[in-house]
Order: structure tokens, then C-alpha cells, then sequence
């Protein structure tokens, strides 16, 4: 069935005019996801009516991030969080004892180095065992619980 008031594209034909009429309502839903065999696919559910023509993607996986993003990521999160915790400060203030700056360097990097590896070991530990949700959930009762005790501290220190 053809609209006469159909809108007109930008080539001057109506868009019903330059697509060609389905004979059956099941040949078009066909047309349509012409790639998606419903018999392979049990699982897939049609949620809406799609125009021919249109492209669909069903049940794409997330795309995994890149290494040069994860590394990025992850250096400027961690540069940022570190500068000026107690950590750099006892670097600071052991190399201006010491006067050897370089072994300071060289031993406050290895230590570094360790504890993000045991981070890293437990992280990768943890995600084979439970799921994100959890994981996010956990970190967040635990830093309320490590909140809380700072808290109590201040409070009944005097």
C-alpha cells in the first residue's frame, strides 16, 4: 500500500516510491534481518518492528580496549592517586637523608613494582572467581568500613 502524502527524500522520490512494496508482512520482517535465522537463533527476541534497509547488529560482544588505553589508563590513575601520598613523601624524605638518590629511586620502584604485582595477581585471582558487580559492591562496603574506622579514630582520639 503506496502513500500518496509520503515525505519526499532528498533525491525528490517519496521514500515509498523508491523502496520496493513487500508482497507479505512475513516477507518483509524477512527482508529485513535477512542475516538472522530464527532457528539458529531460539534465544533472539524481536522487540520492534526494524525498516527494510535498516542495518541491525544482534548481540554484539563488548569491544575489548586496546593496551595502549589500559596503559594509559591505568599509569595516569595511578600517577595521580600517588602524588603526594605518604609513600612519595618517605621517598622524598629518605633520598635527603641518604644523599643517594638513585638507590632510593631504584628501591622505592621495586617495591612498587612488587605491591602493584601482588595487586594485579589478586585482581586477575578475583575476577576469575567473581562477578564485576560483586567485586565493585565488595570495594565499596570496604571503603565505607575503612571510612567509618578513620572516623571512630578522629572521634575518640581526644
Amino acid at each position: 500500500m503506496k502513500l500518496d502524502s509520503a515525505p519526499k527524500s532528498s533525491s525528490g522520490i517519496s521514500e515509498t516510491e523508491s523502496q520496493p512494496e513487500p508482497t507479505d508482512s512475513h516477507d518483509s520482517l524477512l527482508t529485513t534481518a535477512q542475516a538472522v535465522s530464527l532457528e539458529e537463533q531460539p534465544s533472539l527476541e524481536i522487540v520492534s518492528i526494524i525498516e527494510p534497509g535498516t542495518s541491525v547488529v544482534v548481540n554484539s560482544p563488548k569491544k575489548q580496549e586496546s593496551a595502549a588505553v589500559v596503559f594509559g589508563t591505568t599509569f595516569i590513575t595511578i600517577f595521580l592517586a600517588e602524588i603526594g601520598d605518604k609513600t612519595q613523601l618517605s621517598t622524598l624524605l629518605m633520598s635527603a637523608e641518604s644523599h643517594a638518590p638513585w638507590v632510593v629511586f631504584i628501591g622505592s620502584g621495586a617495591a612498587l613494582i612488587t605491591t602493584s604485582l601482588l595487586g594485579v595477581l589478586l585482581g586477575g585471582w578475583i575476577a576469575n572467581r567473581l562477578s564485576p558487580k560483586t567485586v565493585e559492591k565488595s570495594a565499596g562496603v570496604m571503603l565505607l568500613l575503612i571510612s567509618l574506622m578513620l572516623f571512630w579514630d578522629v572521634f575518640t582520639s581526644n
